[in-house]
């Protein structure tokens, strides 16, 4: 397992010639084409770590990978039983507080991720090579809210500083072969596949990953067989929660892209903020790549060629309505494709917004036929979910089936077997026993392991019980998950907003979050009809006042579907409250809330909160708020058996 490009003992490093150093980095980097400026650097790094390292023993690593983020630290450095996450600024005179972010970024990468260092002593330096002198906080350091501020010269005082009085040995090489196990936000995920690394390396290195990847292999060879075979195939993939399908559709689409970019491989999407926040990620991502190359690129170009890769489903949908013509695309993935809409919303939508009167097929039916234009083959990848239909209308599996059962015959279809298996995704029987007479049944198209949220996969668990009102099963469950995933109560919006704030580390994401139904929460300043702007909430830094960091613009159900950040906090409104242990569901309209009445529309209320209840990654505080006793909008009733349930489940009160 070689995680870093060089390592060795420092005594032996140190005894080492520098040219015989530099020749095993260039070799082990994986662009043949090594620059000037990666070399200059190195062997500066080489020069000053010689000096510096002078009297300590221990172990020493360059280029150590950090998989989820796609990157490499310059140095890790072990002494006793401290880990030391080396970065280095060569020629720079400053601390720039993005640099200073990076390597806390990668210490909270190693702690979280790395099993090895979950409970190891990690301490990030930033080495800005010409810096003035700098104090250090030992204690704010160990805690990981700063970083130690090192130059060429004191380098080693502070690695005496941090290793003096410390008894601990560590293996460093059970340290190094220890399991990663990372779980890339859907956005670092997108940036390090587009950029070109596997997902093997950015997935859990257990069966998470070997899933992924069996997944994967499963789907290009359907691909490659439609495409020597001239067929037209249709594959469905399912997947338990959190499995990761998001993840399996990108990788295909980008692997195909990267295999042939003839095939216009695209990933498409209904969801139209995750969409946004994915274009604009790669893109800026794609512009500030261009620069270190010295290559730049606008970013209104970037823009374009990382919308050929990922697009909104509508978007693709009326290019194809406009236009009769065969697609360029010939591998697209559908993600969420249970949620395309039926014939019903589609007719409906076309007569309002499009002037087409009588059109007669569901969103399925009509992809499907646009896709069969081609002349000779092509592949249409669905990504299958369910239990978070937030809106009306959603066709379900049924109407993605029903094509092929009827009109397209002559097209191959593979489908993951849970979904004859299983009573998840189709309840008709005909359709079942169609598919087991007509289709190929595939268990690799079935994504069984979660790779969800590092701190616990109990938490989708743990919410169901809670909307469920299971009181004692919430408790147990409660009592596995607070101590790696926190979850706090409080009535004062102010404490929470403090919560995150101390809560939060290095690049980490805090936001407000809410039902787009939770209408009174604009009396607390909490504006759910405020329209954001996702990318900038997203992916915006924390003094954009636009962005999540910033803690006053509020994401609703809608902005946040599909993506995630890593502390939450959820301002839980009037619209879904507790009376005689009973969820109550209202509306508001115009200046009176109104009582729901349709199943079907409850449902959809309790699965945004259960959205809403899932998006954090690291933990999150729940606000509730107090009535008032002069706004009637707002009575003790609609939020105080809410409160009181919360905390006999023994949640922790802020």
């Amino acid at each position: 397992m070689h995680r870093a490009y060089y390592k060795n003992s420092i005594s032996n490093f140190i005894n080492e010639d520098g040219n015989s150093i530099l020749g095993k980095l260039s070799f082990n980097h994986a662009n043949r084409q090594l620059e000037d400026q990666q070399k200059n650097a190195w062997i500066k790094q080489i020069e000053i770590l010689k000096e510096q390292l002078n009297g300590f023993l221990g172990q020493i690593y360059f280029e150590f990978a950090i998989p989820r983020m796609g990157k490499r630290v310059d140095n890790i450095v072990i002494i006793d039983g401290s880990i030391f996450v080396i970065e280095f600024k060569v020629g720079s005179d400053k601390y720039e507080t993005h640099n200073q972010t990076q390597v806390l970024d990668y210490t909270l990468d190693l702690k979280n991720f790395h099993e090895g260092s979950h409970n190891a002593r990690l301490i990030p330096i930033l080495v800005a090579t010409n810096g003035t002198d700098q104090e250090c906080d030992r204690k704010s350091v160990l805690a990981h809210t700063t970083v130690v501020k090192s130059n060429k010269n004191n380098l080693s005082r502070f690695l005496t500083l941090f290793t003096s009085n410390t008894f601990i040995k560590l293996d460093y090489l059970s340290w190094e072969n220890s399991i990663y196990k990372p779980t890339p936000t859907i956005v670092e995920a997108a940036q390090a596949l587009y950029k070109g690394h596997n997902v093997k390396e950015i997935s859990r290195s257990d069966s998470g990953a070997i899933n992924l990847s069996k997944t994967a292999s499963c789907l290009n060879r359907i691909i490659e067989d439609s495409k020597a075979n001239y067929k037209k195939t249709v594959c469905f993939v399912t997947g338990v929660p959190g499995a990761g399908k998001t993840l399996a559709g990108l990788n295909i689409a980008n692997q195909r892209m990267k295999a042939d970019q003839n095939e216009h491989a695209v990933f498409l999407s209904g969801n139209g903020p995750l969409v946004e926040v994915l274009c604009e990620a790669l893109a800026r991502d794609l512009v500030e790549t261009s620069k270190q190359k010295s290559a730049s690129i606008t970013k209104d170009k970037a823009k374009r060629e990382t919308s050929a890769f990922i697009q909104n489903i509508h978007h693709f949908r009326d290019e194809y309505l406009k236009h009769d013509i065969e697609p360029t695309e010939k591998v697209v993935v559908f993600d969420e494709a249970q949620r395309a809409w039926n014939k019903k919303q589609v007719s409906s939508f076309m007569k309002r917004k499009k002037g087409i009167d009588n059109f007669d097929m569901s969103e399925p039916e009509f992809l499907i036929d646009v896709m069969d234009r081609h002349q000779d083959w092509c592949v249409v990848i669905c990504l299958i979910g369910g239990g978070q239909e937030i809106n009306t209308g959603e066709a379900g599996l049924e109407e993605w089936i029903k094509p092929f059962h009827s009109k397209y015959r002559d097209w191959d279809v593979h489908y993951s077997h849970l979904i004859t298996d299983s009573l998840s995704y189709i309840k008709s029987f005909e359709q079942k026993t169609w598919l087991k007479n007509n289709a190929v049944s595939e268990e690799e198209l079935h994504l069984s392991v979660s790779v969800r949220s590092f701190r616990s996969e109990k938490l989708s668990g743990f919410v169901h019980e809670l909307l469920d009102l299971n009181t004692e099963k919430t408790k147990e469950l409660y009592r596995e998950i607070k101590n790696d995933f926190p979850i706090l109560i409080t009535r004062d919006l102010t404490e929470a907003k403090k919560w995150l704030r101390k809560r939060a580390k290095g690049s980490e994401r805090k936001g407000l979050i809410a039902s787009s139904g939770a209408r009174r929460l604009r009396a607390l300043g909490i504006d759910v009809k405020n329209e954001i702007s996702a990318p900038n909430w997203f992916l915006n830094d924390k003094e954009d006042i636009r962005s999540s960091d910033f803690l006053e613009e509020v994401a609703t159900e809608f902005d946040i579907q599909g993506l995630e950040i890593d502390w939450a906090c959820l301002a839980w409104g009037a619209n879904f409250y507790l009376k005689n242990n009973e969820w109550q569901y209202q509306s508001f309209k115009g200046t009176k809330w109104l009582n729901i009445n349709q199943e079907v529309t409850k449902e959809y209320l309790k699965n945004t909160y259960r959205v809403l209840l899932t998006r954090a990654r690291q933990g999150m505080i729940i606000y509730i708020p107090r009535g008032s006793k002069i706004d009637y909008t707002r009575p003790n009733g609609f939020y105080d058996e809410t409160w009181s349930y919360f905390v006999s489940l023994g949640i922790e009160q802020l």
